[in-house]
Order: structure tokens, then sequence, then C-alpha cells
């Protein structure tokens, strides 16, 4: 029986890796259906709105979405369309692993870890963003509850027993951020003594990105919240090989999103150079989530090999290749 998924190709480099990625799960025979849907500014130009009503109802329908890269202005603008399409399906999961390939430009080996980030409160929700008239001043709030540390703490825990791992850094900030933090800290503390059989460790964010840099073999689960994550995940994908090597999941209890968390890349955008393996990773996070294990190992070990061999490589890798070239390498092995 096929599955539908919701397919929103993004912004300035998204389709091309989107339609890359489509070819490879087509070629690994996952019996994917695809009702493609627009965000971003693609989205503005045909429909007048970031995230028109269809998409949203798309998403609802399908339950499942593969997204490519969409652009956030910096500094100002509308907010972001990841963000509000979080908060619009309560996905309060983010799941960022990365693992380590050779043949990438990466300054260490054998990393393999997961960042695990509350998605949807805390100081990045973008609550409470106000600038004085004048702009002498702005501020914003952050906002956390017990539930959304309960339900991301213990998401990490179980995500930990499931798949074989010995251990959970809990990272925070408790020391300053005395009320938001604290209350994090507070309930992960909690939580942790359901799960002896896992190695539980705490640390400040600010040690933690230091310890990422100088030992990053000594971590294997991190759980933190939203701000703190997305900091530690890019941080974590710098340790592989930079955004392109790192994929991303949004997950809530009725639907998901899968996505490529590097930018759109608009300076480059139509001109075949993207490396699309951040996306095609992202799809196989998506066939796990699916139950699709066979296929997304088949597809992962295709990338590997494609990655280590050096076959057809893009410029990020070392190689002068573009995405086509990089793409048929990987089909040519599946």
């Amino acid at each position: 029986m096929s599955t539908t998924i919701t397919v929103i190709p993004g912004d300035g480099i998204g389709p091309d890796i989107i339609d890359a990625t489509l070819k490879i799960l087509d070629k690994a025979g996952c019996n994917l259906n695809y009702e493609f849907a627009d965000a971003g500014l693609v989205a503005l130009e045909k429909h007048g709105e970031l995230l028109p009503d269809t998409t949203l109802a798309a998403i609802k329908r399908n339950g499942i979405a593969l997204k490519g890269p969409l652009t956030t202005p910096v500094g100002g603008g509308f907010t972001s369309i990841n963000v509000t399409l979080r908060k619009q399906f309560n996905l309060y999961a983010n799941v960022r692993p990365v693992v380590s390939f050779k043949g990438t430009k990466a300054r260490y080996e054998n990393i393999d870890i997961i960042t695990i980030r509350e998605n949807t409160e805390g100081m990045y929700s973008g609550l409470g963003q106000t600038t004085a008239a004048d702009g002498s001043e702005a501020e914003a709030m952050s906002k956390v509850t017990r539930v959304g540390c309960e339900r991301i703490v213990r998401f990490a825990y179980e995500l930990a027993r499931r798949e074989g791992r010995k251990k959970v850094t809990i990272v925070h900030k408790a020391n300053i951020l005395k009320t938001t933090s604290g209350m994090f800290l507070s309930v992960a503390r909690d939580i942790a003594k359901n799960y002896p059989d896992i190695e539980t460790e705490e640390m400040i964010v600010d040690a933690t990105c230091m310890k990422l840099v100088m030992a990053p073999e000594n971590f294997d689960v991190i759980v933190t919240t939203n701000l703190f994550g997305d900091i530690l995940s890019d941080l974590c994908a710098g340790l592989v090989g930079g955004l392109g090597m790192a994929p991303g999941a949004n997950i809530g209890s009725d639907c998901a999103i899968f996505e490529a968390v590097h930018g759109s890349a608009p300076d480059i955008a139509g001109q075949n150079l993207a490396n699309p393996s951040s996306v095609i990773l992202a799809a196989i996070q998506m066939l796990e989530h699916l139950g699709q294990h066979d296929n997304a190992k088949r597809i992962l070990d295709a990338l590997r090999d494609t990655i280590e061999s050096g076959d057809r490589a893009t410029r990020d890798l070392g190689g002068s290749h573009g995405t086509t070239d990089f793409t048929q390498a990987i089909l040519d092995r599946l």
C-alpha cells in the first residue's frame, strides 16, 4: 500500500535538492505518492501569501511532509515559516542527528550525536517581541511550560532507549536563567529517574559548546530547550562537515515534517551546484519514521558509499560536480 506525503520544494536551491531526493526515493522503491505544496517566497509569488491554507491542509491531511529550505529574513521582515509550521502542528520535538561520513571535509571522525530540542516554546518561539516606537529598546519573552519540558525530555529518553543509546546529556543554563531553564532542569531530573538503564549527565550550555569541540566523542544524545538546541545542533553539524550533511525532523503527536536544515542559498539557486545530502538524510529519517527501515538503510548505504568514494562529488565535498551528477552516482548504486 502506498503512502502519500506532502512535498514542499521551498525556495532557492530547494526545488533542485528535493527533486534529487524524490528520484532516489522512487529508485529505492519506497512506494510513495507526492502531493506538492508551496511555502515561502515561491508561495508569495504564486498565491500572495507565504503559507497558503491549501499547504496547511495538505500537511494535515497526509500527516507527513518533506520540505526544502525556506527563506527567512534577518533582523526584520516576516516571521520564520519554519517556526510557524512547528507551532501550527504542535511539532514539539526537533531531532537533529549528525554522523561522520568519510570523504567530507570534517575535522573529526566517528561522530554520532543526536540533538533533541524542544521545538515550540522558549525564547526561539518569538513570543512577545516588541520594539519601542523610538527604537531605543526592544524586548522578547521566554516562556516554558512543565508539560512542554516533560514531553521533550521523555521523548529523548524513549528515543535513546529505543535506539540503544547509552547516555543523555541534559543541557541548560539554570545557573543564570533560574526560572525557565531551572524548570527544564528540574523536570529533566525527575524524568531521568525513570530510566536507570541510561546514563544521565547535566551540563551548562556554554560548557557544552566547549566540550563538543574538544571531545565530541563523549556525547551521545543531547536534550535541551529551543534556542540552545538551535545553536548546539548547528555546532554539531560543523563536526561532520557542515549543514549540508545534517538533516532535521520535526515531530508531533499527529504530524511530522522532515527537512533540510540549511538555508535556501539563493546565490547558487538554479545553477546545479547544491549538495542534496541534507534533504536525502531527512528523507531517510522520514522512511525510518514510516517503518521503511530496509529502504532507509539502502539509501544511506548508497549515499555513504558515494561520498566515501568521492564519485561525482559536489564542491563542498571537494569535487567539481553538481547536484544531478552526485544524485546519479547514488542512483547508480541503488
